[in-house]
């Protein structure tokens, strides 16, 4: 049995746990991606909670949601706010409400690359990918190229099936910046979409020991090893980065997606006539 199956009929889900970003933030933008920093702030201060919201637990989500949302409210254009509610929202699975955000900011601030970045991110994560697409086009500058939304383009095209544009666009992105952790990892995720697992993992390994890898990026490399069925390898590489417990229980997903797509090819297999 190969893999082939089971990335299929499990490739949205695939893709929206695993992809390290969908890399679409630029330099100061707050997203949730791994180009940019900051922490949570406590709960009795004034400042406006930033950053890396995929670091955040529920309870910090919570209430960086509501500090932040409290702002928002008070003034809808302010970017910075705006942005970082819409990535906190994202956070919590509340797709369709920082979609709504991002759209209202968009609108005020039509020509802003940042916006129109985060924008697109927004789209992506709400199934839009056609509009995701164009918005990251938009917010790309041909004659100076950024290589974290040729990255975001590149996901988005393998999202709507488009692999060799997709290859292509992660070529340009390479040349810019050939040692990217999240890039490599980006571009391994699109050899696990494609079943290319062998080749997915090498981009892995490449992503994992190349300076900056983050917990993600590990992450989908024990994604990759699972998915070929190495579940005591996937599981030592989960726990360098998760509590024992949530690693067992992922490798145990993965168990779980592999035996589902085995019993199902069995039963295909027994309904054939005989020959």
């Amino acid at each position: 049995m190969t893999s082939a199956g089971i990335i299929q009929r499990n490739r949205r889900l695939i893709f929206s746990v695993a992809m390290v970003a969908v890399a679409i933030g630029i330099s100061g933008c707050a997203t949730t991606d791994k180009t940019t920093t900051g922490s949570i702030a406590p709960a009795a201060s004034t400042a406006v909670p930033t950053g890396n919201f995929d670091q955040m637990n529920a309870q910090q989500l919570a209430q960086a949601s509501t500090s932040l949302g409290a702002r928002y409210q008070s003034n809808p254009k302010d970017k910075t706010t705006a942005m970082n509610f819409a990535g906190v929202l994202r956070m919590m699975g509340r797709n369709d409400q920082a979609l709504a955000v991002m759209r209202s900011l968009a609108i005020a601030y039509p020509k802003d690359r940042e916006v129109l970045a985060a924008y697109g991110k927004a789209l992506a994560s709400s199934g839009e990918f056609e509009a995701a697409l164009g918005a990251i086009r938009r917010a790309q500058t041909p004659e100076y190229p950024d290589w974290k939304l040729l990255s975001a383009e590149a996901a988005i095209l393998d999202q709507l099936g488009k692999t060799g544009e997709a290859r292509d666009i992660y070529k340009q992105a390479m040349d810019l910046n050939p040692n990217e952790a999240s890039l490599l990892s980006n571009l391994g995720m699109s050899y696990v979409l494609s079943g290319e697992l062998n080749t997915a993992e090498t981009y892995m390994r490449r992503a994992a020991s190349a300076q900056g890898a983050d917990s993600r990026v590990r992450q989908n490399l024990a994604l990759v090893v699972g998915l070929q069925g190495r579940f005591s390898e996937a599981e030592t590489i989960a726990k360098q980065e998760l509590a024992p417990q949530q690693a067992e229980a992922n490798v145990k997903y993965l168990r779980s997606m592999l035996a589902q797509q085995n019993s199902w090819t069995m039963l295909k297999d027994k309904k054939k006539p005989n020959s």
